[in-house]
């Protein structure tokens, strides 16, 4: 079984992990034209407010805002993203069915441990699809270009930015969509996501932004340095 070709491929433990991570990323690039697909691992079940049906619309309108050609949940247990076989080999046939040039997975550095384990997952099975007789369901093996690393919690340096200064207010749009996790109700359960945490990573971003000189920017990490050739003098 094939799926449509991907430039970028994100993975998130949740639905809104890649949002609050890279959204800004996301909406430049398929604002010119690029295939960007979002896989979230779990369905977020255990999460303290919101449920699962709203969750997965919550998701499907931010993948709308930010004009996401393909959004997947797999449905691993919530809290339970641990390194098994199983995980790796769906992981890995999702890469495999969409053949993306770059993937996307959390900073292993979080409070949350489910980050973690879904980079740690990931990076596995970035590994595994480009070994040509490692079994999933769709056998052509694919070697992805690069993985990358956004943040979600936390302020980490940056081994690369993205201006985002343009798509800021989609970034923000995508994240307001998830209303459940980020609005304060009178019935929220009381978490860090409904005490300001958009403006956190807005706040963020700006000062990601000041790094570089422009008005805001998303951060990354890598495990391997970045190959410059034209963009050298930032053309």
């Amino acid at each position: 079984m094939q799926g449509k070709s991907l430039d970028i491929l994100a993975f998130g433990a949740h639905a809104d992990d890649v949002e609050i991570g890279m959204a800004g990323t996301i909406a430049k690039l398929t604002a010119e034209g690029y295939q960007i697909g979002i896989c979230d691992l779990t369905d977020a079940n255990l999460s303290s407010n919101g449920n699962v049906t709203l969750r997965k619309a919550e998701a499907a309108k931010a993948a709308e805002v930010l004009g996401v050609s393909y959004r997947i949940s797999l449905g691993f247990p919530d809290r339970g993203l641990y390194l098994k076989d199983e995980y790796i080999g769906k992981i890995a046939d999702i890469i495999r069915q969409h053949k993306p040039k770059l993937v996307f997975a959390p900073f292993l550095e979080d409070r949350h441990p489910d980050h973690g384990n879904c980079a740690r997952l990931v990076e596995e099975a970035v590994f595994s699809a480009g070994i040509k007789k490692f079994e999933t369901e769709s056998s052509e093996p694919h070697r992805v270009n690069r993985l990358y690393f956004y943040m979600i919690n936390g302020f980490h340096k940056p081994d690369f930015t993205v201006d985002i200064s343009m798509s800021m207010d989609k970034k923000i749009a995508a994240l307001q969509s998830y209303k459940s996790q980020f609005d304060r109700t009178d019935t929220s359960y009381d978490t860090p996501l409904v005490n300001g945490y958009i403006e956190t990573v807005e706040a963020r971003e700006r000062m990601f932004g000041k790094l570089v000189n422009v008005t805001y920017a998303e951060g990354f990490k890598t495990k391997v340095p970045i190959l410059l050739n034209r963009d050298l003098l930032g053309d």
